[in-house]
């Protein structure tokens, strides 16, 4: 493993689904187990899972090697806040940060490692996956950035720091659209379980399949 830590946002609102979409069903998991398995999967030394009230106790079901649950009170005040709890609680250990969302399930841990592997090639000290000319995420940020992601305000993302440091960005090509596919609404979640049971109910069905 390495010393580049991610950080898994997963104190959002929810508000335009009008339940908890971090907890819907994904395969044996939920939207947010699913998520972070990912990363565990991939090259990421250790994740630190941002969590609300609302969100707290899922996150209990997360608890194992490489994990660590911070809980941001102020998690209404914005994605901000969020990012600054989980720098915060990473302390001084990492050589480099990814900040992932909870509700990227179709993530891959290839894409995660494609993102590791530039960074350490010296291509750019801000790697973004790109998916048909479309940024997504997650997104790698060397640590010297680590003071301006503590002076991210109220609802603004890291992405503002891309538009500062243009020239240190470096772009990766996905031939993934998990990097820019979130769970929204319920339109979306639907969409997107539907082919993934579809797999598991083939593999189930193949002889000796489980």
């Amino acid at each position: 493993m390495t010393r580049i830590y991610a950080i898994l946002l997963a104190a959002g609102e929810s508000k335009r689904m009008g339940t908890n979409k971090l907890s819907l069903p994904w395969g044996k998991k939920t939207v947010l187990e699913r998520s972070l398995r990912v990363l565990l999967s991939s090259q990421v030394g250790e994740v630190w899972v941002v969590l609300n009230k609302q969100t707290w106790e899922l996150g209990q079901r997360l608890r194992g090697p490489r994990v660590t649950l911070v809980h941001n009170p102020r998690s209404q005040e914005g994605m901000s806040t969020s990012i600054r709890k989980g720098i915060q609680a990473m302390g001084q250990k990492s050589r480099a940060v990814l900040i992932a969302l909870g509700d990227h399930p179709l993530l891959k841990a290839n894409t995660v490692n494609a993102l590791i592997r530039a960074y350490a090639e010296k291509k750019g000290t801000i790697i973004v996956p790109v998916f048909r000319g479309k940024r997504g995420h997650p997104v790698l940020f060397d640590r010297r950035y680590v003071k301006e992601l503590l002076r991210l305000k109220k609802d603004v993302g890291a992405r503002a720091l891309l538009e500062r440091h243009r020239k240190e960005v470096y772009e990766v090509n996905s031939e993934s659209e998990g990097v820019v596919v979130d769970i929204d609404t319920w339109e979306e979640y639907r969409r997107r379980i539907k082919p993934f049971n579809k797999r598991r109910i083939r593999r189930s069905a193949a002889p000796g399949g489980r």
